[in-house]
């Protein structure tokens, strides 16, 4: 609800964004972490097909052939599992990407981005009352602000309090 996986979004979907990128996968992860899933879902991303393979071994070996040759942008969306073992075990045949990849990766969970992490967390926090109350504005009315509308501005605010700077709620 605070905006992490929307923000990934737009640097993902930025058109300046995608012109540094050789390729781009998208994957979300959420609380059932499973590395050769991860893995099979990067290399379908990357060169549209899946090996027929379990093995964790071999899916190392193709993921480190396919991305040795390309730039990659790749997001882990809603990652919760902070298995040291197991990310190590994913990222490794990441790192054979050219120079100039990047890895996003989307948690509520400290722990996975201390773990998983090079640069320190953004940690996003709630918007402020005023900023919340004109994103409600600009999408209930389509406006900044109430001021055209003063009869909604109670509505709204009330609606505002709930929502405890919450964008996606709001």
């Amino acid at each position: 609800g605070i905006g992490k996986t929307t923000l990934a979004q737009l640097v993902y979907n930025d058109d300046k964004v995608a012109g540094f990128f050789d390729s781009k996968a998208w994957i979300y992860v959420s609380e059932d972490f499973d590395v050769i899933k991860v893995m099979k879902a990067v290399l379908q991303s990357v060169n549209g097909g899946v090996p027929d393979t379990n093995d964790l071994n071999l899916l190392h070996i193709k993921l480190k052939e396919e991305l040795s040759e390309k730039k990659i942008l790749l997001v882990l969306d809603d990652v919760w599992h902070d298995n040291y073992v197991d990310w190590t075990s994913l990222i490794r045949p990441l790192e054979f990407a050219k120079s100039g990849s990047k890895i996003i990766i989307t948690t509520r969970n400290q722990n996975v981005a201390k773990m998983t992490g090079t640069l320190p967390a953004y940690q996003l926090k709630e918007l402020a009352y005023d900023d919340c109350l004109s994103v409600l504005a600009r999408h209930a009315l389509g406006r900044e602000n109430f001021d055209g509308h003063t009869h909604l501005k109670d509505i709204g605010e009330e609606i505002v309090k709930k929502c405890k700077g919450l964008p996606l709620a709001l």
